[in-house]
């Protein structure tokens, strides 16, 4: 089952890193990037190598807790030096920021090969997760993935932050609330990326973490539209999120009822249940809600 909360946490916090194993979070991503200061960077991959290697095997609802860390950008120049010290802590993922593209991803798999065979991790088993959105150039460049072979391609997710203060955007919402086109038409294009590449779809976050009523429109809104998760900025949305993205007891006995439904009758291709046709499709989709493949 794909990680619902994903979480960021600062890296150069020992006290936040400390509280991070209870929060709930089904993915930890260790932030060197955007929340570390530039010379609190070399200490914070220290004690994100540190973080990472104490808990390799944490369990939370009774999965094990994913440990992601997001490194610098590429145009940075500090990726590497990120790398070179974080992969000792063996993440399970690295997020990799303001990505442009299947070259970006592809020369950082190459680098962490070199890391894993060093760091005896077993090869292949480190993923990567691009946000795809925060230059103009990686919004334009996401349906690019479609057609490449990306193994280590664990998902796709997005942002509006950095984007809007690139494209001088003085809004991201309307009155309403609703995402304006730029970020309406990349959200978009993440979703169906990603479920055209069978990767996960991860839904930016909620900025306002003070806002429950928010947060949590959000997050219905992200799994209603078939996101498999959502960014979490603060500790405090990540219940919101999990309790969102987890399907009702009302949800699992329908899709319990379509699937059995179906299987008393094989050889149809449309039935009829509680007053309503439902077809394949509907049975797809119960069979994804009940896990079963």
């Amino acid at each position: 089952m794909p990680p619902r909360s994903w979480l960021f946490v600062p890296g150069d916090s020992e006290k936040k890193l400390g509280k991070a194993m209870s929060t709930g979070a089904h993915a930890i991503i260790v932030d060197l990037e955007d929340a570390v200061a530039l010379s609190a960077k070399p200490e914070a991959r220290t004690m994100a190598r540190d973080w990472l290697a104490a808990h390799r095997h944490h369990v939370i609802e009774s999965r094990a807790m994913a440990r992601w860390v997001r490194i610098n950008a590429f145009d940075t120049g500090m990726w590497r030096d990120d790398l070179e010290v974080v992969m000792a802590g063996a993440p399970d993922g690295v997020m990799l920021p303001k990505c442009e593209g299947p070259d970006q991803i592809r020369q950082l798999s190459a680098e962490i090969y070199e890391l894993e065979q060093r760091n005896r991790i077993s090869v292949g088993t480190t993923r990567i997760l691009p946000l795809v959105s925060e230059t103009a150039r990686s919004a334009l460049t996401i349906t690019a993935y479609l057609d490449e072979a990306m193994p280590r391609l664990a998902g796709l997710t997005w942002g509006a932050e950095d984007l809007s203060a690139v494209l001088g955007a003085s809004r991201k919402r309307d009155a309403s609330g609703a995402w304006t086109d730029a970020f309406r038409f990349i959200r978009a294009q993440c979703l169906l990326t990603a479920h055209a590449k069978s990767v996960w779809a991860i839904d930016t976050l909620h900025d306002d973490f003070k806002d429950e009523d928010g947060t949590r429109r959000a997050a219905e809104s992200a799994r209603a539209d078939g996101f498999t998760g959502m960014l979490a900025i603060h500790p405090a949305q990540v219940p919101i999120i999990n309790t969102a993205f987890a399907p009702t007891e009302a949800e699992l006995a329908e899709a319990q009822a379509i699937v059995a439904l179906f299987a008393s009758n094989p050889g149809a291709g449309t039935l009829q249940y509680n007053g309503r046709m439902i077809d394949q499709p509907h049975v797809k989709m119960a069979r994804q809600l009940l896990g079963i493949s």
